[in-house]
């Protein structure tokens, strides 16, 4: 079976995202029948608001979210959202998103994130996606290492892979079978 494209979107703000999406994608790299890209925001010089036409940045970033038959969008959590730079990512694409999952590995200050996941699901139901139930959550408070090894981590991770998993072959066997209707 030809591996799941797995694209895990790290957001720009900060460099703690980068520190626990990295840790992520090792994770996820380690499971067979996955195959992970990093899509750091911090390589990509999105425009902050939309020019008459799509600049080399944006057309790469939409190409890799085409490409991807399933995510993992790692965010902070700020004023109980999520950053204004990843939303401004997400907006890039469209029709790109459409009937594939999309899973969540959060940090935060005593909320591990939850708001900023809230907030994302709404725009990913949106934009046609499918939201995976469980998350990782990563408390800043709790002083888990760098990287998050405690063992509620990594256990919410293998039980997030599982479900992207599930979800984006079954997706994958419906886009081919018949087109999505948006």
């Amino acid at each position: 079976m030809t591996p799941l494209r797995l694209a895990v979107i790290i957001g720009r703000e900060g460099r703690t995202g980068d520190r626990i999406g990295r840790w992520f994608v090792d994770r996820a790299r380690r499971r067979d029948g996955l195959a992970v890209t990093v899509v750091d925001l911090v390589d990509h010089d999105l425009a902050g608001s939309r020019p008459a036409e799509p600049t080399p940045a944006m057309r790469s970033f939409v190409a890799q979210v085409a490409r991807a038959e399933a995510f993992v969008v790692v965010t902070a959590e700020y004023n109980h959202s999520f950053p204004g730079s990843l939303k401004q990512a997400i907006d890039h694409a469209y029709d790109e998103w459409q009937a594939k999952p999309v899973g969540f590995v959060s940090y935060g200050c005593g909320s591990i994130g939850q708001h900023a996941v809230d907030q994302l699901r709404t725009v990913f139901t949106a934009l046609h996606a499918v939201t995976m139930r469980d998350v990782v959550g990563v408390d800043l408070l709790d002083g888990e290492p760098a990287p998050p090894a405690a063992d509620r981590c990594e256990r919410a991770a293998d039980v997030l892979l599982d479900q992207l998993r599930w979800w984006g072959l079954a997706l994958r066997d419906g886009r081919a079978a018949r087109p999505y209707v948006s």
